[in-house]
């Protein structure tokens, strides 16, 4: 038989900022520069993914077709799904960095 450990996790002191840190700051701000970026390669990559064909026809207007390519598509959704969850974090990250306030003690009352 062996004997069950407990892992003691340690408290961080009182005067410490757990989730208020000013360099997450700067991580949203890459992460909004990512996005940046982001964004103008999923145009590309919609815009290779789109293809239009003219056929003449004696007679007649043109014959207009339109082929998608599926993976020029796909990787257009991904990037902008990967961008999207990238600012969602930098919303977060932000508000991390600028918020300083703690919890209110609440007194319980007696009964």
């Amino acid at each position: 038989m062996t004997a069950a450990t407990v892992d003691t996790e340690t408290e961080p002191e009182t005067g410490e900022p757990t989730l208020h840190q000013p360099k997450r700051a700067y991580i949203a701000v890459g992460e909004v520069v990512l996005v940046a970026l982001l964004v103008p390669a999923a145009v590309w990559c919609w815009h290779q993914g789109v293809v239009h064909y003219s056929f003449p026809v004696p007679d007649q207007p043109p014959l207009e077709s339109t082929r998608f390519r599926g993976n020029w598509i796909g990787a257009s959704v991904g990037l902008v799904t990967v961008a999207g969850v990238l600012l969602l974090d930098a919303v977060r990250q932000t508000v991390l960095a600028v918020r300083t306030r703690g919890r209110k003690q609440v007194e319980e009352p007696d009964v």
